[in-house]
């Protein structure tokens, strides 16, 4: 009952990145736990996909494979997850908080009746004893987000319902392979014995998918701007240090929501979680909606004409000064210093 279970998404046929990511994570919280990791993977033709997801110390890997549930479609996904989970009664259940998982893990916790927390920062499990109506409670999932419109951290529990759910935002997690050569155990499920024709009513035609040209994600380095920029003309300063020096550029959503740049390039709680070696931030306030999507950063330069701003208090190095004055010489520099 005290097993931890994630829910992979797929990608191609091969396992998404935020399900490595909540592996990895999964595989610490089970340790701490001591008790086993284990995947569900449901979709078609696998192919050999175990090879991906074992070497990141899983246990058990469930497998649900049907050519009727892929691409993904709600009701089938749901009726096996939910059954089981019911079979399996594990202590914690991660979910990617994706258009997949945040779709489906509502109505998982809303089949099991217990609780979800969404859009997770930190997974930890408690160290100490929880007391609540007379009751201990111990190893309870410590879920931490952003909450009251990211003005705090929140730490929220679920002492009295199993499982403890929750969703984690790509990119927040690290991913790191626990062992090459590690082997576990493949369930292949009845998908007959876990889901009935009503699951399959929706079916999928047609499908296109437009992958973006933004790798905000992938980049090592990222100039980003806030609504102190002052104007999408501006932000062409910004687009320029971020060719000169190999990056991507992204923006707070200040300044997506002021039409400066497109969505898809938006960094913080309700856009893009990123870890790069460098992160320029450019007439960024450093509200707390965006640090949370961007403070595993190796390195934060402030450039902010606000000595006070806050996003000084993370930044690494504060330039306090005018952009259109700065960056310009930062550019000049480099050029002129770089071979």
């Amino acid at each position: 009952m005290r097993n931890v279970f994630v829910y992979c998404e797929l990608d191609d046929n091969s396992v998404a990145d935020v399900s490595l990511e909540l592996l990895t994570k999964g595989k610490s919280l089970a340790q701490r736990l001591n008790c086993k990791l284990e995947a569900i993977l449901i979709g078609h033709n696998f192919n050999g996909i175990e090879k991906q997801v074992f070497k990141y110390g899983v246990d058990v890997i469930h497998i649900a494979d049907d050519k009727r549930l892929s691409p993904y479609t709600t009701l089938p996904h749901a009726s096996i997850v939910c059954k089981l989970l019911e079979e399996n009664e594990p202590q914690v259940v991660l979910f990617g908080a994706s258009s997949v998982g945040r779709d489906l893990a509502p109505r998982v916790a809303s089949a099991r009746k217990c609780g979800l927390t969404a859009d997770c920062t930190s997974l930890e499990i408690g160290d100490h004893f929880v007391k609540k109506d007379n009751k201990e409670y111990k190893d309870l999932l410590y879920q931490i987000r952003p909450a009251f419109g990211g003005n705090i951290i929140a730490t929220i529990i679920n002492p009295d319902m199993h499982p403890q759910m929750a969703t984690v935002r790509e990119g927040v997690m690290k991913m790191e392979v626990f062992d090459e050569n590690y082997k576990g155990v493949i369930n292949r499920l009845d998908v007959s014995k876990y889901t009935n024709d009503f699951d399959f009513v929706i079916e999928i035609i047609e499908r296109h998918i437009e992958k973006s040209k933004v790798n905000l994600k992938g980049a090592s380095i990222i100039v980003a701007g806030g609504y102190g920029v002052g104007s999408k003309e501006n932000f062409k300063l910004l687009y320029k240090l971020a060719e000169v020096l190999g990056g991507e550029v992204g923006g707070s959503r200040a300044a997506v929501d002021a039409g400066y740049l497109e969505h898809e390039r938006q960094i913080g709680q309700t856009g893009v979680t990123v870890r790069p070696k460098l992160y320029i931030a450019c007439g960024i306030s450093g509200a707390v909606q965006h640090r949370v999507g961007m403070d595993k950063a190796a390195m934060v330069i402030s450039i902010n004409n606000d000595p006070h701003a806050p996003i000084s208090n993370i930044a690494d190095y504060n330039i306090v000064g005018d952009l259109a004055v700065v960056i310009p010489k930062l550019i000049k520099y480099y050029k002129e210093n770089s071979k």
